[in-house]
């Protein structure tokens, strides 16, 4: 016999499933926490259940597949590890395009003369001692760095120069825009490798606590990782390029909704603890994003499933909205529902939640504390930063306790942004445990905390609720309307109308969802079912598809949809290139060990393309696959001179595809 294992590490929970490989059969699922710093202990906690469950030999299970929202999550809440970006034969102003300079967030640049023209040629010398002295000069705290050097994909020789020398120097991991995509857009390919040095921290602990418990149960499988478009590649390439994950956690809940439903044409919904992810699922597949994966606030040039993202999940942040009326908004931060953290530090949560409520005026803070993530105190910090860290090594505090002052509470939400540091406070899980939806934490501690918050006043002077159950009911209702929103808005756009955030919230949209009926009726609904996902989906998806008048569907294993997409996918590797053509009877094959020159546009694709299916086939036989599929696209760029057509340039690319190998013994 042989299994199939699935994980998915969310921001709140990480789940495990076992499949069976020869009937395609759910034989158990498990939940755990996912743990920090630790993610070894939930990953661990959530496998170890799976197979009790499942009552088999781990030494049967012939492959691991993970997916993750790690990477999604991070980009979403800005946080990520602190890298320093070497910009080769940039104007400066371009920094600012693309939203580069955002997600540099006052990390380190390193801007230098060199680069390469279009046809690939060297502009400048790169100037490695220039490098050298900068990279030496940079601080402690710099965890790995980013390398784009304009028309790198032309001529990658400048980053790989770069590449090399850091790499000898430093030790730390270091991405080059090229090794991420063969696009033009040097900005964009720059943010691209920005965000995936950022994350290779994160992602190789996932993945290094995943391979160490699976070592430690004796499963000796293949271990996979899902891709953003909902391909599996090897961990290894999971690690190089953790960039591609992002997303990974939605497109393998795209496959899991589609193989758990049968639905062919749907709006799949899934909601996790820190976001909300919606895709069109078209005869049974997802759309791919023409434009590369959209994060929050970023475009990137990664090739991932058309997913709209938002801070919206079980344990976002609730926010009070100025003005007469009060009213709530949720996200996009994470925080750890009051609920839990009363769980884990139950004397210290309940002793401050007393003392709050013993006073009317509701303290500054909101009654929000601060989880360290961290035993001993980290290295770059300022001197702001390292007094807030001080005060919390001997455990969580109050927030305001931990930033002692308001000049201080800037450089707590910075240990925040790293991940040093978890805020806890009221979210929609402390809502539900006080309405009695989940039983899984401290539920007295929720009610004192929507005690609490329901005593904040608006701007009438009033209360913000009348106790802890409408406070709570507040926070539901909010929940289903951003729902709502975002689900009205993936519609709208799929469907091509302008301005999709404008219309999900019109007043004659909400008449229509109403159903108005007057002297004027309007009368709106979704035109494809919702596949509600996701641990809480059962608990807030009904008066979703009850507002959109549409049919909700909330499958049987709906809360570990992701683990199972994980298992279902296959191997997907891609390689591409392009040829240009610098002069007549003059064509030029880009590769990343160098240029090739040819006579003919017809040799010189045809070399460029052997070289991918080499490139790509090596890649797919390395993650186990034995019967490969390639398909080839080409994209011909060519203008007419005088009735004749002229070669300008051509992309090639070519997709390596099969299932893993799938064997025990």
């Amino acid at each position: 016999m042989a299994y199939l294992l699935g994980v998915d590490t969310g921001g709140t929970y990480t789940d495990a499933v076992i499949l069976d490989e020869a009937t395609d059969a759910v034989l158990a699922s498990a939940k755990a926490l996912t743990s920090r710093p630790d993610l070894a202990v939930g990953v661990g906690a959530a496998i170890d259940a799976a197979l009790a469950d499942a009552a088999i030999d781990p030494a049967e299970v012939a492959m691991v597949s993970l997916s993750t929202t790690l990477a999604t999550n991070a980009l979403v809440e800005g946080q990520g590890g602190r890298i320093a970006l070497v910009f080769i034969g940039f104007d400066p102003a371009e920094l600012g395009r693309a939203g580069l300079t955002d997600a540099l967030r006052g990390d380190p640049v390193i801007a230098l003369a060199g680069g390469h023209s279009h046809a690939g040629t060297e502009v400048m010398p790169l100037d490695l001692a220039a490098l050298e002295s900068a990279v030496r000069g940079l601080d402690a705290g710099v965890t790995g760095f980013a390398i784009a050097a304009s028309f790198a994909t032309r001529n990658a020789a400048h980053e790989v120069a770069a590449r090399d020398l850091i790499r000898d120097l430093m030790g730390k991991p270091v991405t080059c825009s090229h090794e991420l995509s063969s696009a033009l857009g040097g900005p964009k390919r720059a943010l691209t490798a920005v965000l995936n040095a950022r994350l290779i921290g994160m992602i190789d602990g996932l993945i290094g606590a995943c391979e160490g418990h699976l070592a430690h149960v004796g499963i000796d499988a293949r271990l996979m990782v899902v891709r953003g478009d909902g391909a599996l590649v090897s961990a290894d390439v999971a690690r190089e390029k953790p960039i591609e994950t992002i997303l990974s956690g939605p497109a393998a809940s795209i496959a899991g909704a589609s193989w758990l439903t049968g639905e062919q044409d749907a709006l799949v919904s899934d909601i996790g603890g820190t976001t909300t992810d919606v895709c069109l699922l078209q005869a049974g597949r997802p759309k791919i994003d023409p434009q590369g994966a959209r994060v929050g606030p970023y475009r990137t040039m990664v090739e991932a499933v058309a997913m709209r993202t938002t801070g919206l999940g079980g344990d976002s942040e609730v926010h009070v909205v100025d003005g007469l009326g009060g009213g709530l908004r949720l996200g996009p931060r994470r925080l750890m529902p009051i609920a839990l953290a009363a769980r884990d530090h139950p004397e210290l949560v309940h002793r401050l939640l007393d003392r709050c409520l013993s006073s009317d005026v509701p303290p500054a803070d909101g009654g929000q504390f601060a989880i360290p993530i961290f035993t001993v105190l980290p290295e770059g910090l300022d001197a702001r930063e390292t007094a807030v860290a001080t005060r919390l090594l001997n455990g969580p505090l109050r927030a305001g306790e931990a930033a002692a002052t308001r000049m201080e509470h800037p450089a707590l939400m910075r240990l925040v942004t790293r991940g040093m540091v978890m805020i806890a406070g009221v979210t929609p899980s402390d809502a539900s445990h006080t309405l009695g939806r989940l039983d899984v934490w401290d539920t007295n501690a929720a009610t004192k905390a929507l005690t609490l918050f329901a005593r904040r006043r608006i701007g009438s002077g009033d209360r913000l609720a009348s106790g802890p159950d409408a406070m709570a009911q507040m926070v539901i209702d909010q929940l289903t309307k951003q729902t709502v929103d975002c689900l009205l808005q993936a519609a709208f756009d799929e469907d091509g109308w302008p301005q999709p955030d404008v219309l999900a919230s019109h007043p004659l949209t909400m008449a229509g969802l109403s159903q108005h009926s007057g002297v004027v009726q309007v009368d709106l609904r979704l035109g494809v079912p919702v596949i509600g996902l996701g641990a809480s989906a059962a608990a807030y998806y009904v008066a979703v598809g009850e507002r959109l008048n549409t049919r909700m569907i909330l499958p049987k294993h709906a809360g570990v949809a992701n683990a199972i997409g994980a298992v279902v996918g296959q191997v997907a590797m891609r390689a591409s290139g392009t040829v240009t053509s610098p002069g007549a009877g003059s064509f030029a094959v880009h590769l990343p060990e160098g240029i090739r020159q040819f006579l003919t546009a017809d040799d010189a694709m045809t070399a460029l393309e052997d070289a991918l299916r080499s490139e790509a086939g090596e890649s797919a036989r390395a993650a186990g696959v034995e019967e490969i599929r390639f398909t080839v696209a080409r994209n011909i760029k060519q203008v007419d001179i005088e009735g004749q057509p002229m070669f300008i340039e051509a992309s090639v690319k070519v997709t390596a595809q099969g299932r893993p190998r799938i064997a025990v013994g």
